[in-house]
């Protein structure tokens, strides 16, 4: 049986951030903001399966959002956190774990540090949470914008999540606090009588709720990370045919690609690039061209590949660069459906992918039409 479990709470609709995607999916570094803690807490040592409670409907955001990480498949919440929570919790109830991290999706910037000291803490305790002491000055404020008075803040600190439960006592407290409006895990506990005790948070432990917090965000989350850059080439001959497949768009020519799978000089060279920055080999070490299972194979199939074995080593991919070498086709007219479907594939955001196409002048065999060939480097952000 698992000792513990972490909850990943992601299925909020965070109107407040702007923009009609969930906050949780959108890009920060280079991931959907949700990927970085849920990675975290994967990898945590302590920490022995991990879960994300998500909205109906979100399937496939989450699975392009989190692919790569090894995880319990997700749950659907509910109309508020509470009950998501709720939901959440009773999904592991065969699972019968000692112990449950509950973490909000909204704070990506997650050390294992912080895990740690809420995990030691329910050793004597049947919950804990990680919070800071309220250091600012409090004012009341009238609705007209005037002070009303000073509130103390001795006493007051600003909770954090991951929040720490002795799983059978927690999941006990929320089916009895079903229906309340608290407003976090440690509230519900203490509605149960249960003793929460704090410990101390991270100041870059963050909660994304503007745009301007996710600018802040991304600040964070290049600390303890190293930017590495990778390279790669391809090159594909003309054949029979009367299409060619690049970076995952088919374009109608009166020639194909030659090639065991699909022949797409332009993914190809993206995904040495990928594991060139990632030191993981090339292409043909993952996926020999004697393997018969290749055939045919659609280059996505590649690129999903190298982007998990990014995600696995704790990491972001941050942009992609490829340039396509060829006379004909013409590129220009398919340039925007290509970096839709490397974006797609490699699972960043559009503004992080940047294709390029250029002649050789009518010099050597990609200007004598005998085929194409595509450079690539890619950037990634990977734990120092």
């Amino acid at each position: 049986m698992p000792g513990t479990i972490a909850l990943v709470v992601a299925a909020g609709r965070g109107r407040r951030f702007g923009t009609e995607t969930p906050k949780q999916y959108v890009p920060l570094a280079g991931r959907a903001l949700f990927f970085h803690a849920t990675a975290a807490l994967a990898r945590h040592p302590r920490v022995d399966r991990v879960r994300v409670v998500i909205a109906a409907g979100d399937r496939p955001l989450y699975d392009r959002a989190l692919g790569g990480l090894d995880l319990l498949d997700p749950v659907t919440g509910g109309d508020s956190r509470q009950e998501s929570v709720r939901l959440g919790l009773e999904s592991l109830e065969g699972l019968a774990p000692d112990r449950v991290l509950i973490h909000d999706a909204a704070r990506p910037a997650l050390d294992a540090a912080l895990v740690d000291r809420v995990l030691d803490a329910l050793d004597a305790v049947p919950g804990a949470i990680p919070a800071l002491p309220v250091t600012d000055s409090l004012k009341r404020v009238a609705e007209d914008g005037r002070i009303e008075g000073a509130v103390a803040r001795a006493g007051l600190w600003r909770a954090q999540t991951p929040q720490g439960f002795r799983f059978a006592e927690i999941l006990a407290a929320h089916r009895r606090a079903a229906g309340q409006a608290l407003t976090d895990d440690a509230a519900v506990a203490e509605a149960a009588g249960l003793a929460v005790a704090v410990v101390p948070g991270s100041a870059g432990n963050v909660k994304v709720t503007g745009p301007e917090d996710r600018a802040r965000a991304e600040r964070l989350m290049g600390l303890g990370h190293e930017t590495r850059v990778g390279q790669g080439f391809d090159v594909h001959a003309f054949g029979p045919g009367s299409q060619v497949t690049l970076c995952g768009v088919e374009i109608p020519h009166e020639q194909g690609l030659i090639g065991v799978s699909d022949a797409d000089a332009g993914l190809h060279a993206l995904v040495d690039a990928v594991l060139g920055a990632l030191g993981a080999g090339d292409i043909g070490d993952h996926f020999p061209p004697s393997d018969t299972a290749w055939k045919g194979a659609d280059s996505r199939v590649f690129a999903t590949a190298a982007r998990d074995l990014v995600a696995k080593a704790g990491g972001a991919i941050t942009h992609l660069d490829v340039t396509l070498v060829c006379e004909r086709p013409r590129i220009g007219p398919h340039r925007a459906a290509m970096v839709a479907r490397v974006a797609e594939a490699f699972a960043v955001a559009p503004a992080r992918v940047s294709v390029k196409a250029t002649t050789s002048e009518r010099l050597g065999f990609t200007g004598r039409g005998e085929g194409i060939a595509a450079f690539a480097v890619a950037t990634l952000a990977l734990p120092a």
